[in-house]
């Protein structure tokens, strides 16, 4: 018996990439291309522009141009750094000598890529920086929301949000959820992932059901005939 195709991923699933180009033409190929590739993108013009959404949004990589107006990107990149803004970034630049790479990579670049590029190369690089915020941030998106994995809270967004504070294994299981927002991980999985000591599948229903019952029923969707999948909190 065929099991059935998982749900297409929701836009507000995605993963939130933020690209940082003042080039109108270049911009509306990322765009369309990052979007293609399942990547929700948030563009901003200028490097103040960038900075703003940077400071004020959670993503999982940026993406920026190395010639900027208002605030140069390496310039911009050292700011993000220097206010605790983690994200992985790859840096687009005309720019190919090994002193501007190095500058890049000083300033927090994750990675370097030299116009013109391939196209195929660049979602390569955006899908490593991806899974290295996924398997290495203490902070996941939900969505709307965040999962800090150190603290076991999930916030909603803007400095009064409100804060949900979870049991380890709660925070276990919405964490493997949130790594993978793509995926629906069949009950089996998760058992094994998070319930080492569990006799029962069991187990992952009910930390289902108290985690929709903390942070709404829509943060854990259930996929029929396969099992659990990242919601839209």
């Amino acid at each position: 018996m065929t099991k059935p195709t998982p749900p297409a991923v929701p836009v507000a699933d995605r993963p939130r990439l933020l690209l940082v180009e003042d080039d109108p033409q270049l911009s509306d190929m990322l765009i369309d291309l990052l979007g293609e590739a399942g990547h929700t993108v948030e563009h901003a013009a200028d490097g103040q522009a960038g900075l703003h959404l940077g400071l004020s949004r959670n993503y999982q990589v940026i993406v920026l141009d190395r010639r900027l107006p208002a605030i140069e990107g390496v310039d911009l990149l050292r700011r993000l750094r220097s206010r605790g803004v983690t994200t992985p970034a790859l840096v687009l630049t005309a720019r190919a000598s090994v002193a501007d790479r190095v500058e890049g990579l000083d300033a927090g670049a994750e990675d370097y890529l030299t116009k013109p590029f391939d196209v195929d190369e660049l979602l390569a690089r955006v899908r490593a920086l991806l899974r290295r915020h996924t398997d290495r941030s203490p902070v996941l998106s939900l969505g709307r929301q965040t999962l800090d994995v150190t603290t076991r809270q999930v916030r909603e967004p803007g400095a009064g949000g409100a804060v949900v504070t979870l049991s380890g294994r709660e925070c276990a299981l919405l964490q493997v959820l949130a790594s993978r927002p793509a995926r629906a991980f069949t009950r089996e999985e998760l058992l094994s992932r998070v319930f080492d000591e569990a006799e029962s599948l069991g187990a992952v229903d009910t930390y289902v059901h108290y985690l929709r019952r903390k942070l709404g029923h829509g943060v854990i969707r259930t996929v029929r005939g396969i099992g659990y999948q990242l919601g839209s909190a």
